[in-house]
């Protein structure tokens, strides 16, 4: 992203009343940000959301005098920034409406890595929710998974140290500009994790530490992976609103119950009890769950080969459902360079042999 193009990004997310929504309708309604500040009253009015109050605000100059006061913080301290168009702008976020125009970043990440898993709780942990975390974390490393959490007290931390431990990459998303360190005990932990991954965040550097930071936080951790597990969680609490955006985004969650009389295993009781989260017990209920045996790292796909005789086209598509999880009928066909009307024949075949499942949406994933 050139400077230009950044300074005038800057400029249109200092406009009073222009969040990601608004500036992601005016950004495709337009060429880029500086058309957009530009643009003839007529030419804004055209757009949904854009009212008199909201062209007023896009005149304002004073945007442009933070805008460069920002860029040059940006480059003083080295931080990356990432459009969410980008290449390098993490994929599952790109497909959350509400996702951050622009990310900043302590580094480039590489998101391609299909395997990339939030673990959030409570700030107030049991020894058994430690324990089960940094189980859990270790259970996983065979398959190198991007750990992702908060950087907060309690399990946040334990999972990031789990990872560390683990030699695994773990991003820390943090809550306020990445110039900052909260909480401030935890600034021990920040080179260590910047070794083996590091931190992200929306928010500009001058931006003030607001609670309320703290949740739109929360809906970067869930976007950004393939699932978030709730280790342990009052009935309320950050954990809970980053199962919800991971509802809403169509992620997988998973809660680890507890007693209903212990108050941290509440809000993961309350998730599994109506639904919003599938129960787990170990890291190998994660694996099985999001299927990630397909690779054929444990015994899954020997078993399978011994029962289900597959052609060589519909080996392919299962080898690629095993990688990438469920996908629609047009992009199994272009991964696997087979024509759409000749997948839907070896879907069919796969289905009746008990091997894949459709789903809604025209989606297909392996049983």
């Amino acid at each position: 992203m050139n400077e230009e193009k950044l300074f005038y990004t800057l400029a249109l997310q200092n406009v009073e009343g222009v969040g990601d929504v608004i500036a992601k309708r005016l950004l495709s309604h337009f060429k880029d940000a500086k058309t957009v500040l530009k643009a003839s009253t007529a030419d804004l009015m055209q757009v949904d959301g854009v009212g008199d109050r909201l062209l007023k605000n896009l005149r304002d100059k004073n945007i442009y005098q933070e805008a460069e006061m920002e860029l040059n913080a940006i480059n003083k301290l080295g931080i990356q920034v990432s459009f969410y168009t980008d290449d390098d702008y993490p994929s599952r976020l790109k497909h959350c409406d509400d996702g951050p125009v622009l990310l900043y970043s302590t580094r480039r990440f590489d998101w391609k890595n299909s395997k990339i898993i939030s673990i959030v709780g409570t700030r107030r942990h049991t020894s058994q929710g430690k324990e089960f975390c940094q189980a859990l974390v270790a259970g996983l490393a065979i398959y190198n998974p991007i750990i992702v959490s908060g950087f907060a007290f309690g399990i946040d931390i334990i999972a990031h140290k789990a990872a560390v431990d683990n030699q695994l990459r773990t991003v820390g998303v943090l809550g306020h500009g990445l110039q900052d360190v909260y909480p401030r005990s935890h600034y021990k932990y920040m080179e260590i994790i910047k070794e083996l991954g590091g931190f992200l965040s929306e928010f500009k550097t001058r931006s003030s530490m607001e609670r309320e930071n703290f949740i739109r936080r929360n809906r970067i951790v869930a976007g950004l992976s393939e699932a978030t597990v709730i280790v342990e969680s009052a009935q309320k609490g950050g954990s809970m609103s980053t199962a919800r955006f991971a509802n809403d985004y169509n992620r997988e969650v998973f809660a680890v119950p507890g007693r209903v009389t212990d108050k941290y295993s509440q809000g993961c009781n309350e998730l599994i009890k109506w639904q919003r989260a599938q129960l787990i017990t170990s890291a190998q209920d994660v694996i099985d769950m999001l299927q990630w045996d397909g690779k054929g790292v444990n015994q899954g796909s020997g078993q399978r080969a011994i029962f289900v005789e597959l052609s060589e086209e519909e080996q392919k598509i299962y080898d690629y459902l095993a990688f990438s999880g469920k996908r629609t009928m047009d992009e199994i066909a272009l991964a696997c360079q087979l024509v759409v009307y000749k997948v839907g024949v070896l879907l069919l075949s796969m289905e009746l042999k008990g091997v894949i499942r459709p789903m809604p949406g025209k989606v297909f994933e392996l049983i």
